[in-house]
């Protein structure tokens, strides 16, 4: 299936439904699409979203030359370690994106995407400060807050993220990927209803995109609706990505162990007040 389908699946639930929002939630930092821009940079023929992964690695290694040829300039640099990203190669990714960070300490776009590099290589609290630098106060960016809200989750930090996701909501009221992540924030602690409420409401704003709908599809399943998650799974996607997505989610959901676990934490009382156990 497409590589930024399938991240968008493994990355929420195979890793116990909880490595789940930073591929999502931090896209945001550049672009809602998180699409590559062009310019200096090879130019790429359809979206970096709706690349299958031979796609991805022919684009990979073409930006690769380009950063090879000037590793200070920041559009090749980011796009670059997006598209590492999007490979699997997060340990390759950060140290593109600490060289680019080096060059140009001051731009808040490199910055932003130096702390996605460092989230999705696990360094939580160096992406959090990362991204804290990249924000200026008197003009907060709201995909930088979200983005804040991903990480916290991923941190155990379920009460701090979902503020940081509200924060982001009063200056970007009903943005399609924040309340997505405010969905995905209540699956990490199983309360499957909630998180279903959200990614109803984010699914249906009219700039949402396809893994928003595919968030709510995984949800969907979870609960065990599993016609309706593949409804939801086959709109606006071309067959074969839709049959690949179908497929990827049964295989999910075949693991009971995993869904039926957070099922069983729907059912606890006060688990749908997201409270923090750490």
């Amino acid at each position: 299936m497409p590589a930024s389908l399938t991240t968008t699946f493994t990355n929420r639930i195979l890793q116990g439904a909880a490595a789940s929002l930073i591929v999502f939630a931090l896209a945001g930092c550049s672009t809602t699409k998180d699409r590559m821009t062009t310019g200096s940079v090879p130019k790429l023929t359809k979206p970096v979203e709706e690349m299958d992964a031979t796609e991805l690695r022919s684009a990979t290694d073409r930006l690769g030359q380009a950063y090879e040829k000037n590793p200070r300039d920041p559009v090749t640099g980011v796009n670059y370690a997006n598209l590492l990203r999007m490979n699997g190669r997060d340990t390759q990714a950060l140290a593109v994106m600490q060289q680019v960070a080096i060059a140009n300490p001051g731009d808040r776009n490199v910055l932003a995407a130096y702390g996605k590099a460092q989230a999705a290589a696990g360094q939580f609290q160096q992406a959090l400060d990362t991204i804290g630098r990249a924000q200026t106060p008197d003009r907060p960016d709201w995909k930088l807050i979200s983005a804040q809200g991903a990480i916290l989750d991923q941190m155990g930090r379920a009460n701090d993220a979902r503020q940081r996701y509200r924060d982001a909501l009063d200056i970007q009221p009903n943005e399609p990927s924040i309340l997505s992540n405010l969905g995905m924030s209540y699956v990490l602690t199983g309360d499957l209803r909630t998180a279903e409420t959200y990614l109803r409401s984010a699914a249906g704003q009219p700039t949402a995109d396809s893994r928003v709908r595919q968030n709510l599809a995984l949800v969907v399943g979870l609960q065990g609706r599993f016609p309706e998650a593949e409804q939801i799974a086959r709109r606006e996607l071309s067959p074969q990505q839709a049959d690949a997505n179908v497929a990827y989610l049964r295989g999910m959901l075949s693991q009971q162990n995993s869904w039926q676990k957070l099922a069983a934490k729907d059912k606890t009382p006060g688990a749908a007040d997201g409270s923090n156990t750490n």
